[in-house]
Order: structure tokens, then C-alpha cells, then sequence
């Protein structure tokens, strides 16, 4: 008789040994056997989570797909009762207005097209040059709240709490109408060295035009920032290597200044300088910064900066204090113990919420509107969108364009910050 089966004394229906053995002394291969049938007859049931959220997904896309659709259809309609073309074909036609900054040669015959440049150039000229000043502001004042002086670290710390608690377009109203607004007419501006002006028109300065044999200059600029670079390279694989390295500022600033200015000199100074002069009620050559651009351009970067200090002093006190002392002890300066030790390792908390202050920077370049500066928002999203009606079509454009900055900034921030992470290992 096989031990697994039944008896013949047994009574009908009795299970073998082998069926009533609890499943955890089962032999193994049985056990396996018997949650691959049970997994065969189970089926599709709702309650296994890999299905319902995999269900969940599928009912969610449809309903974002009939949206859209229904959005369409329902624009579709209301366009054509109301005679309104559709499509990009309004980009050809004239804007018919004018542009008070421009970085491109443009009149007002000009297309929207045209005008789509001119505003997103503005744009980026504001938020680029925000950038680099709220840094070094930032940065300054992040440092300067930390340190040992108590009215540096005061002043540093009510800047930080006055300057980051105001709201934003309150500061662009007041760098424009309390600060530069107040300023005298044209005919008695205010000078600085007898060559830069101030007044209510903005700020003119000499307009500098290059000559035959300022090709030379550039050169010479150029091989400077190479050969700064490269020696830069240099000095950081001696350092890896032997553990000492020159230092490469001072020779850098030499090479990028001093190079260029031989070169302007040997080419007997090819540059012809315009100066402005005051015709009838304003001023004629020269270089004029509206004064819109300097307010919104003041109040992003002071505004900006605020937030970044408050970054940058986090990411200081998230270096162990043991490092600090260390530095101390082994005599370095503070100014070095900053520089070499602190910085370089504070940078890996710094950078990815410094990247998000850089976004924050530029979506807030478009209070411009609030004074007028001509950035992508108000001649594009504004003016155009009111000349033309063609709203779905420049919502959309201005929505990309800035979607486009924000991840392109994204995308630079991520790849120093992986730099970042590797140097530190």
C-alpha cells in the first residue's frame, strides 16, 4: 500500500496523509504546485492593488482626453461664431506699435513674429542679469549672517526680514516711481563724472563703437578667457596630484584684462566714443537704459537675494562645526575656511533650492507689466493678444516659452549640481 493514499479501512472520502499535512511541512513542490492552481483560477479581481491602480490610470487618461477634447470643440465653436481665424498666420502680419527697448532692429511695421522676439529677448536680458546680481547679493548677504561682527550680522539679518516680507511688485512700484520717478528732467540731470546721467528719461552713458582693428581686441580677449581656463585645468591637476597648486585668480584677471587692453593700445585705441547731448526736450547719441529696466531689474535682484542669503547661510550651518575647527587648527584664516572648506561642501544643500530661486526670478519677470517694460508678457501676452484676439494661440506660445526658460535653467542647475556631488566624492 502507498503511504499516501487511503487504507482500505478507510471511510469513504478521508483525505491522505499528504492532504491533511499542514502547508508549512508540505513538501515543496506540492506547495508551489498549489498556488500556481489557485493563481489559475483566481482570475481579475479588483481587490489585488496592481489592478485597481493600473485601473485608476486608465479612467484618469480618458477623462483628460475627453476634457481636452471637449475644451477644442467648445473653442472651435466659439471662434468660428464670432468670426475669429485660428492658426499661427497672424505671426506675418504688422504689429503696428511700437517698442520702447529693443536688442533687435525693429519698427512698428514690423510682424508679431517679430515682435515675439523682441519680448522674449527682453525677457531673458532682465532674468540673466537678475540672476547673476541676486547671486552675488545673495551670497554676500548669506555670508554676512553668519558672521562674527554683530552689526554685520544685524544689518544682513533686517535686510534679509524687511526685503523678503514686502511683496514683490510693491518694490518694482517703489524702485519706479519713489526712487527713479523723482528724479529731475533731462536739462538738469544729474552727473557722474561728467559722462553718465540720470534722470526721469533713465540713465545715458557714452555709446562705444568699435573701429578697424577692434577684431584684434576681441582675439585677444578671447585667447585670455582660453588661456585662463586652461591654466585653471592645470593648477587643479597639480593640486590633485601633489596636494599644492599656484594660484590662478590674479593671473586670470591678467591675462582677461591686461591681454585685451595691449591689444588696444598696439591698435591705437579702435573705438570711436559717442557722448550724448541734450536736443530739444530729450537726449540724442549715446546709449539710453530705460528707466523701467533699471527698476525692475533692482527690485527682482534685491527681492531674489533675500531668498538666496537665507539659502546660503542653511547651507553653511549644514556643515558639521568639527570642519570648522579643524580648518582653524590647522591654521587657516577664516576668509580660507570659507573659501576651501565650508563652501565647497554647504554647495551640495545650496544648489537645488538655489536652482528653484533662479525659476522663481524669471515667472516673476513678468511684473514688468505693472511699469511698462516691453518683456515677452506685454508686448506678446499683452498688447498682440489684444490687437490680434488670437488668444488660445499666444497663451499657448507664452506658456511653452516660459516652460521652456524654467527647464532649461532646470536642466543647467542639475548638471552643476551633479559636478557638485562629484567633486565632493
Amino acid at each position: 500500500m502507498i503511504a499516501n493514499e487511503p487504507g482500505p479501512d478507510a471511510k469513504p472520502g478521508a483525505l491522505s496523509r499528504a492532504d491533511r499535512m499542514p502547508k508549512d511541512r508540505m513538501p515543496k513542490d506540492r506547495a508551489a504546485k498549489d498556488r500556481v492552481d489557485k493563481r489559475a483560477t483566481r482570475g481579475v479581481r479588483l481587490s489585488d492593488p496592481r489592478i485597481r491602480a493600473a485601473l485608476y490610470q486608465l479612467v484618469l487618461l480618458l477623462a483628460v482626453v475627453w476634457l481636452g477634447y471637449e475644451f477644442w470643440k467648445n473653442a472651435a465653436a466659439n471662434l468660428q461664431a464670432r468670426d475669429v481665424a485660428s492658426g499661427l498666420g497672424f505671426l506675418e502680419r504688422p504689429a503696428e506699435f511700437g517698442v520702447s527697448l529693443s536688442l533687435i532692429p525693429y519698427t512698428e511695421t514690423d510682424s508679431y513674429g517679430r515682435v515675439f522676439l523682441v519680448g522674449l529677448l527682453n525677457t531673458m536680458l532682465v532674468s540673466g542679469i537678475g540672476i547673476v546680481l541676486a547671486t552675488l547679493l545673495g551670497f554676500l548677504i548669506g555670508i554676512g549672517r553668519l558672521s562674527s561682527n554683530w552689526l554685520v550680522a544685524r544689518l544682513a539679518g533686517g535686510y534679509v526680514e524687511i526685503v523678503r516680507n514686502l511683496p514683490l511688485l510693491f518694490q518694482i512700484l517703489f524702485w519706479y516711481l519713489a526712487v527713479l520717478g523723482t528724479l529731475p528732467p533731462p536739462r538738469q540731470s544729474l552727473s557722474l563724472f561728467g559722462f553718465i546721467l540720470f534722470n526721469n528719461r533713465g540713465i545715458i552713458a557714452p555709446l562705444l563703437r568699435p573701429t578697424a582693428g577692434s577684431a584684434y581686441v576681441a582675439a585677444a580677449f578671447g585667447v585670455g578667457v582660453l588661456a585662463t581656463i586652461g591654466l585653471a585645468l592645470w593648477a587643479k591637476r597639480q593640486r590633485d596630484a601633489r596636494g599644492a597648486g599656484m594660484r590662478v585668480f590674479w593671473k586670470g584677471v591678467a591675462l582677461i584684462v591686461g591681454l585685451p587692453l595691449v591689444a588696444f593700445i598696439a591698435a591705437g585705441a579702435p573705438v570711436e566714443v559717442e557722448l550724448p547731448r541734450i536736443a530739444g526736450f530729450n537726449f540724442a547719441g549715446g546709449v539710453r537704459i530705460i528707466p523701467e529696466f533699471v527698476a525692475l531689474l533692482v527690485a527682482l535682484s534685491i527681492y531674489t537675494a533675500s531668498f538666496i542669503a537665507e539659502v546660503v547661510r542653511a547651507g553653511i550651518l549644514a556643515v558639521p562645526r568639527g570642519q570648522t575647527e579643524a580648518a582653524l587648527a590647522l591654521g587657516l584664516r577664516r576668509a580660507q575656511v570659507m573659501r576651501l572648506v565650508l563652501m565647497p561642501q554647504a554647495l551640495r544643500v545650496i544648489v537645488p533650492p538655489l536652482a528653484n530661486q533662479y525659476l522663481n526670478l524669471t515667472k516673476n519677470s513678468s511684473l514688468a507689466t505693472g511699469i511698462g517694460y516691453p518683456d515677452l508678457f506685454a508686448v506678446f501676452a499683452g498688447t498682440a493678444l489684444s490687437q490680434t484676439g488670437q488668444a488660445i494661440e499666444i497663451i499657448a506660445i507664452t506658456m511653452a516659452v516660459y516652460m521652456a526658460l524654467s527647464l532649461a535653467t532646470s536642466l543647467l542647475m542639475n548638471w552643476y549640481n551633479a559636478r557638485v556631488r562629484v567633486l565632493d566624492r
